[in-house]
């Protein structure tokens, strides 16, 4: 199975924790200890600011958005629409950075895919 390879550190408000936690463990493989911690496969990660009318993150009431790295896109969005995850049909390739692409997680909110270059 595919998995998420890593990123900094991100806290999330969630109407069931619960339930969003286990769709983040079972839809991307995120396996968090009871602490919420999880170790990640070393790589970049980026920082990024972005203009406050932007529609790259998805809804206008989304303040930041996840940016997970993968080995695999491909395989991993084809894992998550096997789950029935909403899955953008787009996928974005940046000369010398990677290939991008998306899913909204059951609270509707948007996670970026990357498949480093």
């Amino acid at each position: 199975m595919e998995r998420v390879l890593g990123i900094g550190g991100h806290f999330l408000r969630a109407s069931d924790p619960e339930a969003l936690g286990a769709w983040y463990r079972d839809c991307l493989g995120l396996d968090a200890d009871q602490y919420g911690a999880w170790e990640q496969a070393p790589g970049p990660t980026v920082f990024a600011t972005f203009e406050a009318d932007t529609d790259y993150f998805g809804a206008r009431t989304q303040q930041v958005m996840f940016n997970f790295r993968v080995r695999d896109l491909d395989a991993m969005l084809a894992q998550l629409r096997a789950k029935g995850a909403d899955v953008s049909a787009e996928t974005e390739e940046m000369d010398g950075v990677g290939r991008f692409g998306w899913v909204t997680d059951p609270e509707g909110n948007r996670i970026e895919l990357w498949q480093p270059a």
